[in-house]
């Protein structure tokens, strides 16, 4: 196949746009590989089509061996997922329209509703099953700040597939089907990722992985250590200490501090007034107390305090991880004015927790056991409490990871200290079990004749997100730079010249052509320098030159990875570029 550059629909750019973020976005639309239409959404033009469907190719290829291939609708009835309950919990996330009759729809963010109700329409025996099904579909989320092109959209591309079991053991077989064609179809995309263990979060299910392309515009942070340990920062769980006893520990007791608007000006003042006798006071000893307020996906709203070291932040993402579908967002002056038993920068754990007057649930750090003295908020003006002790002063409700995660700190398994990285999700596996067969009433006869519930399991990857992941992975500062299997042709020539060069040209590009390679010949009439950069910019992994060294009886050969160059005689390009291709 010949393509010439003067009959492609294709306009490349000098300039970056002006919202682009990142690397992939910048080099995707001055290619000429995509367009904004509007935030998160965008065209694919030829060229960027031509890389979506390697890419589906790819997972084609790795699914069709564990999996049947079918295409579900994207405008969905309500009704379904008002079952499962995830109407309400996807909250803004979902497109929801009505019809003429005023009936509710939604457009589909993942399909797992209509999968159940597929299946239970068709099968109803255990013979019937193991089953597995995929499509590749457009999905929509109805992002708030749609960002990073491909990255994070409100229009997407995604592979989903979904296994059907008769009982557990099932469907640790199918999980693992899934998790072992995921890892053939990743090492075939060409980008370095990580496999982590991951949260559930609205999807359920008991166990659940990430497959993230690393790079440090990613918008997840994961963590690994020198044992093998990788999870989500989300997932992170913290290592409990063992109980401290606490018979000779001094009483609380309230002392002034004025001029302590931070937790380094708490432990200064701490050390001058009220010093410790086997130690000085530290930032981890102090327990800072962040109150927020919760949204639910009902819309009810209702407070939360969260207990943790003074030396650690409260993360955002890690604490609505372990409280997802609901939301939680710092608290107001106006939140406080509702809440005046709250002293709002000395709250104290004395005026918290569900038997408190406030009625405020209080959850803390894990490291906050049984034993552990405390510098905290006296709940007065100007005042914090010492020697608060756990167990012996206060009692919270319960425990919660909300606290961020820090290199060094140590992995839960013991495998050493974690180091923090930044990925983007690329694929998710989920063992979803009979959350959704429940909802639904998805049962078949087992042998004994007896109706039981379906477990099932859930697997997605990103496909337009994967183009803006391979992107960011094999980029350079000339532009994109392709991986065999994805580039939208298998060479870029480039006619750097008049006359019998143009002939030239056109004769090897039909005896590549011939040959199965796919060519994109740039014949438009522009500088040679244009057309080299635009070759480096769109990526194609080889480049021809058909120009000077003619006269030589050559042509030139580029590798666009590499920068390599070499010389083949003209009679012999067509086969050696074609081994170059093939190899």
């Amino acid at each position: 196949m010949i393509t010439r550059m003067t009959q492609l629909f294709v306009r490349t750019l000098r300039e970056d746009p002006a919202d682009a973020e990142v690397p992939s976005h910048r080099w995707l639309v001055r290619a000429g590989y995509i367009r904004r239409t509007a935030p998160g959404i965008y065209s694919w033009l030829p060229l960027g089509w031509k890389v979506l469907r390697n890419v589906e190719k790819i997972i084609r290829e790795e699914m069709d061996p564990i999996s049947q291939e079918v295409h579900l609708p994207a405008l969905l009835p309500s009704e379904p997922y008002e079952a499962t309950g995830r109407w309400e919990e996807y909250g803004d996330l979902l497109f929801r329209l009505k019809d003429r009759r005023d009936n509710d729809f939604l457009l589909g963010p993942t399909h797992e509703e209509i999968f159940a109700l597929l299946v239970k329409d068709l099968y109803s025996s255990y013979k019937d099953l193991p089953l597995s099904l995929y499509q590749i579909q457009t999905k929509y989320r109805d992002e708030a700040r749609p960002r990073a092109g491909l990255l994070r959209g409100r229009e997407f591309v995604m592979k989903d597939s979904y296994s059907f079991d008769i009982d557990d053991a099932g469907l640790e077989k199918s999980y693992q089907a899934h998790r072992d064609a995921y890892i053939k179809i990743f090492d075939r995309l060409g980008f370095e990722y990580r496999i982590v263990s991951a949260m559930s979060g609205a999807m359920g299910g008991s166990a659940s992985e990430e497959f993230l392309a690393v790079g440090e515009n990613g918008e997840d942070t994961f963590v690994r250590s020198p044992g093998g340990y990788a999870a989500n920062v989300e997932a992170v769980r913290t290592p409990v200490p063992d109980p401290i006893p606490y018979d000779d520990a001094p009483a609380a007791h309230a002392e002034d501090t004025p001029d302590t608007p931070t937790i380094a000006t708490l432990v200064a003042v701490a050390n001058e007034r009220v010093p410790r006798q086997d130690r000085p006071w530290e930032a981890s000893d102090t327990l800072k107390n962040v109150v927020l307020m919760v949204s639910h996906p009902d819309g009810t709203r209702e407070p939360l305090a969260v207990g943790l070291p003074g030396d650690r932040e409260v993360d955002m993402k890690r604490l609505n991880a372990q409280l997802e579908p609901s939301e939680a967002e710092p608290f107001t002056d106006e939140d406080f004015a509702q809440h005046p038993g709250l002293v709002k920068g000395y709250i104290g754990p004395q005026a918290l927790g569900t038997e408190s007057v406030t009625k405020i649930k209080f959850l803390v750090d894990p490291r906050v056991v049984t034993g552990t003295r405390w510098v905290t908020g006296a709940n007065e003006p100007g005042r914090h409490v010492f020697d608060l002790v756990a167990g012996r002063d206060f009692t919270p409700d319960g425990t919660i990871e909300a606290a961020e995660i820090r290199d060094g700190d140590p992995a839960p398994d013991g495998s050493g200290p974690l180091s923090l990285a930044r990925g983007m999700e690329m694929g998710h596996v989920f063992q979803l079990g009979r959350k959704y067969a429940d909802a639904l009433g998805l049962k078949v006869l087992d042998q004994n004749g007896k109706l039981v519930t379906v477990t099932m399991g859930s697997y997605g990857i990103g496909v337009s997100r994967a183009v803006a992941a391979v992107a960011e992975n094999t980029s350079d500062d000339k532009g994109l730079c392709w991986p065999r299997e994805l580039a939208p042709y298998d060479v870029h020539m480039i006619i750097a010249g008049k006359g019998e060069t143009v002939g030239a040209a056109d004769d090897l590009a039909v005896a590549l052509s011939e040959r199965g390679v796919s060519v994109l010949l740039d014949d438009r009439k522009a500088s040679t320098g244009v057309k080299f950069a635009d070759a480096e910019l769109i990526g194609v992994p080889t480049i021809v030159v058909v120009g000077k060294g003619l006269a030589d009886g050559v042509v030139e050969v580029r590798d666009r990875r590499t920068g390599e160059r070499q010389d083949l005689p003209v009679a012999e390009a067509a086969d050696r570029i074609a081994a170059i291709v093939k190899e």
